[in-house]
């Protein structure tokens, strides 16, 4: 590499507070003695920022794809740096004290992410539902979700090396690119740090590009689907398990709470919960197979495992049984209406075999089907 660090600003029209920012990173720079660069990653800028850039002798990068994300991404591509320290143009944040960041990345950590929340966060730095909901509410799902012990997901001041972001393989192309980046360093299991930062009112006189709601969905969007376990496999799990709890005991008998009888409608509701939990789980499958096959996800040993043991032959056989299993289930049904002479049924005695018959085909086919389907998508793995 050309440099030890590339200190890389994301750019789209921030002539009011751009020269302030690149002269504190030259400063830090100079008076710290590290060989770095500074990298103007430009979204189309209209308003001069480019000639700013330009006169204080940044290297300016042009993305022509618009979002947060891709302009980071171009940034990150074309910096020359072993390290690289992003941070915003808009003022909010010091590059005159990055050695904080460069002193972990020189220790060996992968990710180096500021914490604004410990540095302190200056009067209208951040509006009141980021600070109080937004941020917070957000942070503690990403430490929920990856086990991530980190405290501010969404700071825009952190370092990383440039061999770890590559390796990140990003993907998203706006705000939530910050989430992807600490999520992917997580399940490469990279080695993570975290340092306080001070985050400052912006100095800019027009509105920011965050926009509170829309961004704070792409982020909890991103959090979901890149964890397809909290998404799909544990609420189908509980549903599930309730479904079959509550459908075993129906099956034979009704339940009686305080004069309260729940019989056959009940059961047909717990068999739904049951379907309900097994289409959970059918999708988490679908997702974790689609995420790993096309590097959304990393690849790890177990995948492979998974598919040895939960493979096409044993998919159809398993589905085979509960198939038939209904098909019988439901013969015997049919018998049992032969004897009363086809005539009118006792609901209460019939449906509590019917319906676990009937649930028993629907679910026996879908594993048929399901199996296949994952047997055309594990093609790409080999």
């Amino acid at each position: 590499m050309k440099f030890e660090l590339s200190i890389v600003m994301p750019c789209l029209n921030e002539a009011e507070t751009l020269a302030t920012c690149v002269t504190k990173a030259k400063t830090f720079l100079q008076d710290s003695g590290v060989n770095g660069e500074i990298v103007i990653a430009d979204n189309g800028s209209t308003d001069g920022s480019i000639d700013i850039a330009e006169s204080l002798g940044c290297r300016v990068v042009r993305i022509e794809e618009k979002g947060y994300g891709n302009c980071l991404k171009g940034g990150f591509n074309a910096a020359e740096g072993k390290y690289i320290i992003m941070g915003d143009s808009d003022d909010s944040y010091d590059f005159l004290n990055l050695m904080p960041f460069l002193e972990k990345l020189r220790q060996g950590y992968d990710l180096v992410m500021g914490n604004r929340f410990k540095g302190g966060i200056k009067k209208g730095a951040m509006p009141f539902l980021n600070r109080y909901l937004g941020n917070p509410v957000l942070s503690f799902i990403g430490r929920l979700f990856f086990r991530i012990k980190i405290g501010d997901f969404h700071c825009g001041l952190r370092g990383f090396s440039k061999e770890a972001v590559l390796r990140m393989n990003l993907k998203t192309t706006g705000m939530e690119l910050a989430s992807e980046i600490v999520v992917n360093a997580a399940l490469l299991k990279l080695k993570i740090a975290e340092v306080p930062t001070i985050l400052s009112p912006d100095g800019r006189t027009r509105k920011p590009h965050l926009r509170t709601w829309h961004d704070g969905w792409r982020h909890l969007r991103f959090l979901l689907v890149y964890s397809p376990q909290w998404l799909f496999l544990y609420p189908g799990i509980f549903l599930m398990v309730l479904g079959f709890i509550i459908s075993t005991y129906l099956m034979f008998n009704q339940i009686v709470l305080n004069q309260t009888h729940f019989d056959v409608n009940t059961l047909l509701y717990s068999t739904t919960f049951l379907f309900m939990g097994f289409q959970f789980i059918s999708f988490f499958v679908f997702a974790k197979v689609f995420a790993v096959t096309n590097e959304l996800l990393p690849y790890s040993k177990n995948f492979d495992k998974a598919f040895t043991y939960f493979n096409l032959e044993r998919g159809l056989l398993i589905g085979a049984a509960i198939f038939l299993t209904g098909i019988g289930l439901s013969v015997y049904a049919i018998v049992n209406w032969s004897k009363a002479g086809f005539g009118t049924l006792n609901p209460s005695e019939s449906l509590r075999l019917v319906i676990p018959a009937a649930f028993a085909v629907i679910i026996g086919l879908q594993i048929i089907l399901n199996s296949f389907l994952l047997s055309i998508m594990g093609l790409k793995r080999k």
